[in-house]
């Protein structure tokens, strides 16, 4: 018997945004069992008269929670959305203020910050594989009974259950980023409820996890190089006065793992490992590269504040020393997605892969990147995703979207049934709002339905 989510109750939380509760069963095999209580929050349409229904937003991650994207709907949507559309984001399974959360350490410090990748001793690699495998017992044990049901399947099961609460017979979607891989599946397993469907960001989805990672690590290199010319082609590179960033960074990284500076007091110091994640969070998007820049620079002269200061931007630090759940979500939703658990030696020969595609990000001989290698074999799997029979999907890709290449965000376009393939030029991660061409194609067809012709071009 198909689960009943019930009506959503809506309470007023500030006089313009609303917030609810869904209760979803952790196991839809087991509808009677322990339930997740998925927070939404709503923008209301402001032509209520002129109302199309629900739009569904989704930031991405795994992991990050969506309710902001409905506090914030004014500065992330146009007006002419906002008034069709009751904007609705929530809180996935395990994430934000959904209960309960996926949670997993206190500290990220140890498991992600003080580590070293280029081993020298056998110590050194030790102490790696000991904290791979200690994360991973750690998100396993202080999360049972629901670690292994946060995957994409079962948040894809929740959207419909949303719809169902909402009482909308179809509904229309909008996904970022990871966001895409969200909304493709539910059109794959929901089709007839489909009302229109923006994916902005996408990956491949017909890649395994290894020619995943590869095109994402290969993406961060290709803008980690347009960041290098555009620091010679300015005549005035903080961190390379002298021209040749592509030779200044290089020195400052084998300097760096030779010798890490300091970053803040009572912090791991910034080594390469931290440093590469510096520069791979300002990847994201090119109004980060003066910052970059002169965190490179700074480095250079032995204060890895700036640098320290981009790490803990993507890991979500917050001033007071705190972290939010994101990244343990990330880590155990992406790996309730996937089948493969490599061993350890096996990811290790695995990085010469790595160093070759992306020889500017990864060391020649670095271990680590145990991701899913500790963790218990996947529950539910992602499904194979075709959108089979929702219609018309429109899929944006960046030209130099380092996290989603427009090379990966064209298979899922491809593999879609009906996927509609926009192109945005431009530096940075998910391509919606960058111009009016792109916010113009998007709203035509959330609001008309009137699908883009396929690989148009927005520069």
């Amino acid at each position: 018997m198909p689960f009943d989510p019930g009506p959503v109750e809506w309470e007023s939380f500030d006089g313009e945004v609303d917030v609810a509760t869904v209760t979803v069963p952790v196991d839809y095999a087991n509808p009677d069992g322990d339930t997740f209580d998925l927070f939404m929050a709503r923008s209301a349409a402001l032509d209520p008269d002129a109302r199309i229904g629900s739009l569904l937003v989704n930031p991405g991650g795994p992991g990050y929670g969506g309710s902001d994207f409905a506090f914030f709907a004014a500065q992330i949507f146009p007006r002419t959305l906002r008034e069709r559309f009751d904007i609705i984001g929530w809180d996935p399974r395990g994430t934000g203020e959904s209960d309960p959360q996926i949670d997993c350490i206190d500290d990220y410090d140890p498991y992600f910050t003080d580590i070293d990748s280029t081993t020298e001793t056998d110590e050194e690699y030790d102490h790696l594989i000991d904290v791979a495998e200690e994360f991973a017992s750690l998100c396993v044990t202080q999360n049972p009974g629901i670690y292994s049901f946060v995957g994409t399947n079962n948040s894809a099961r929740d959207i419909d259950s949303i719809r169902q609460a909402l009482g909308e017979d179809t509904i229309s979607y909008f996904g970022f980023s990871y966001g895409s891989e969200l909304g493709a599946t539910w059109a794959t397993l929901f089709p007839d409820t489909v009302r229109a469907a923006v994916l902005d960001g996408a990956a491949d989805p017909t890649a395994d996890s290894l020619e995943s990672s590869l095109q994402q690590v290969a993406g961060f290199q290709a803008s980690l190089e347009s960041f290098l010319a555009d620091c010679d082609d300015s005549g005035l590179c903080a961190f390379a006065p002298d021209g040749d960033a592509t030779e200044a960074y290089v020195a400052l990284m084998e300097s760096l793992d030779e010798t890490p500076v300091t970053g803040a007091p009572g912090r791991p110091k910034v080594n390469r490992d931290v440093a590469t994640g510096a520069v791979i969070q300002a990847m994201y998007s090119d109004s980060y590269w003066p910052a970059l820049e002169q965190s490179l620079a700074d480095a250079k002269g032995g204060d890895g504040g700036g640098l320290l200061a981009l790490f803990d931007q993507y890991y979500e630090r917050q001033d007071d020393g705190t972290y939010g759940n994101e990244l343990e979500a990330f880590q155990t939703i992406s790996c309730a997605d996937v089948i493969e658990r490599p061993l350890a030696e096996e990811t290790d020969a695995e990085n010469a892969e790595f160093q070759a595609v992306a020889p500017l990000l990864v060391p020649e001989g670095a271990s680590g990147g145990y991701f899913c290698t500790f963790f218990p074999p996947a529950r539910d799997p992602r499904v194979d995703i075709t959108g089979a029979g929702a219609g018309p999907i429109v899929v944006i890709g960046t030209t130099g979207d380092p996290a989603t290449p427009l090379s990966s965000t064209r298979v899922m376009a491809d593999t879609l049934e009906d996927g509609r393939l926009v192109i945005v030029e431009a530096d940075q991660h998910t391509g919606y709002g960058v111009n009016d061409c792109v916010v113009d194609l998007v709203d035509d067809y959330l609001i008309d339905l009137d699908a883009p012709v396929h690989e148009t071009l927005c520069s």
